[in-house]
Order: C-alpha cells, then sequence, then structure tokens
C-alpha cells in the first residue's frame, strides 16, 4: 500500500510539473489585444508620428501573420507597433528585435544579438512596445516573436526602411 501512494504521489507531481511547463491549455486559449498607437508623450492625441521601418511577419514555429511597423516621433522616442497580428499562443513569448535581416529558424534568433521588447501582449491584435532610444536600427533589422521556455521563433517580421516618399527599402547594415 505505502508503495503504491509513493508511486500515485509521484505521477501527481510529475504531471503538475508536465502541466507547468507546457501550459497545454494556453493553445485554446485568445490572449486578444486593442491597442492604439500612443500620442506623443505631453502632446494632445492628434500629435503625429512617421512610420521608419515596415515589415510583414512569416510564420516560423507557428503559423503567425500581421505587421510590424516602427514609428518615430518628433522627440525621437520610438515605438514598435504590431498590427492585424496573429500567431499561436504559448508559454513564456516575447518580443525581441534581433540584428539580422531576417530569421527563417530559431538557431538564426539563439545567434543574434536581440534586444528584449518585453513579453508578448496578446497572440492577436494591435500592441505596442516602447523601444529604448539608442537602438541601432541599421543592426537590429527585425522583430521575432520567441518563446524562452522552448527557444522557439514562432515568427519573423523583416524590417524595411520607409523613404521620404513612402516607399520601403531595405535597411542597411550587417
Amino acid at each position: 500500500m505505502k508503495k503504491r501512494t509513493i508511486i500515485i504521489g509521484g505521477a501527481v507531481i510529475v504531471g503538475i510539473v508536465t502541466w507547468y511547463l507546457l501550459r497545454p491549455e494556453l493553445l485554446f486559449i485568445d490572449r486578444v489585444v486593442s491597442e492604439t498607437l500612443p500620442a506623443e508623450a505631453g502632446r494632445a492625441a492628434e500629435s503625429r508620428s512617421v512610420a521608419v521601418a515596415t515589415g510583414n511577419f512569416h510564420s516560423v514555429a507557428h503559423e503567425s501573420k500581421g505587421l510590424a511597423t516602427i514609428y518615430e516621433y518628433s522627440t525621437s522616442a520610438r515605438v514598435l507597433r504590431l498590427t492585424e497580428f496573429e500567431t499561436s499562443n504559448g508559454p513564456a513569448l516575447y518580443v525581441y528585435l534581433i540584428a539580422k535581416k531576417d530569421a527563417a529558424d530559431s538557431a538564426a534568433v539563439r545567434d543574434a544579438d536581440f534586444i528584449d521588447l518585453g513579453p508578448l501582449k496578446g497572440n492577436k491584435g494591435d500592441q505596442n512596445y516602447e523601444l529604448p532610444a539608442n537602438i541601432d536600427l541599421a543592426k537590429y533589422q527585425a522583430v521575432s516573436i520567441w518563446c524562452r521556455r522552448f527557444s522557439v521563433n514562432f515568427a519573423t517580421a523583416p524590417l524595411n526602411r520607409i523613404t521620404e516618399n513612402g516607399a520601403p527599402h531595405l535597411l542597411m547594415g550587417p
């Protein structure tokens, strides 16, 4: 009887740890975000921002879609905005700016320098992420949705600079 109790107790503990690590319920629960582009600090809601880089997400490990755009304000503050964004939900998803032109697999993100912009706010919808002031957009040329728990690149959006006439062109850099 004592041996059976230990086996059942061990199985329960293994089950709880496995559930915690995998969080399978997240595969079925969408987190929808609906943020508007923030107004420039200290200005009215009609303040203007300029899109300086943009790119479409492509799927890597999970089907994903949407647009990533970097906006700059007259104060030089920058915001990364994801619009019409959709991906699978998962545990420990983060938004990274990566020092690559693109990342078609997880190894490309692991091997690149990156800037962690924080946890993904939702797996669906429009959302904003403030960028540190000193980011060199010639170096950090793509956005990755990264799963820290499993070291997996869910999706990548290569960024193209937007010229004064509104046409995108590839960012220059390494």
